[in-house]
């Protein structure tokens, strides 16, 4: 009886799981409907509820955005209001932040996030995975070698973390993309292992 619980559980759990976050996802999206003026509401036109049409404008919105950004006159306006924004007390500090972060991580060209360390942490003989990010030049001046600076997540939620200046000596790059590590943390290494155990099979089994 007992094999059979966990069984049903390996099933359901998983799937339970996916179908909580997509209905947060929706919900959470359709509330951008409210932007819209009321007579404008889906709700209100058609005379039905249908989910997930807040997904549809999101993506219509942000869609336009990126089109605007993408002439000149679009970007002078962007720039014109991050501007403004920067020069609100406490709001530019903190948008500011943000702003740096999102660009780090969805632009093409950032630096950080871009290779996959093991550090030697919590203590001198367990290493963890870690990922490289930029170091600022005021740090770097007080350093007599090389260091780097890592962010090491938390299992099994990676946007929880830690960040360290560890020296470049006493880390270890690997040759995994940022998105095997990521899985690899987010599973407990048990995706990873999977994943090795397939490649494997097919270079024996070709």
């Amino acid at each position: 009886m007992k094999k059979y619980l966990i069984t049903g559980l390996l099933v359901w759990v998983p799937l339970g799981i996916t179908i909580w976050v997509l209905s947060l996802t929706i919900r959470t999206m359709d509330q951008t409907l409210l932007l819209l003026p009321e007579q404008w509401h889906p709700d209100r036109v058609l005379g039905i509820h249908i989910p997930g049409l807040g997904i549809i404008l999101t993506l219509v919105v942000v869609g336009l955005t990126g089109l605007l950004m993408r002439n000149m006159f679009g970007q002078y306006l962007w720039v014109q209001w991050e501007k403004a924004m920067l020069h609100v007390p406490l709001v530019g500090s903190i948008y500011k932040g943000v702003k740096q972060v999102s660009d780090t991580l969805l632009s093409g060209s950032g630096k950080s996030f871009r290779k996959v360390l093991l550090v030697r942490y919590p203590h001198s003989q367990a290493w963890s995975l870690a990922f490289q990010t930029s170091v600022p030049g005021e740090v770097t001046d007080q350093f007599n070698e090389e260091y780097v600076a890592v962010f090491i997540p938390t299992t099994p939620s990676p946007v929880n973390g830690f960040y360290f200046y560890v020296r470049k000596a006493d880390t270890i790059e690997l040759d995994m993309t940022v998105d095997v590590a990521l899985r690899t943390i987010v599973s407990m290494g048990v995706v990873a292992d999977t994943e090795a155990g397939k490649h494997r099979n097919h270079i024996q089994n070709p």
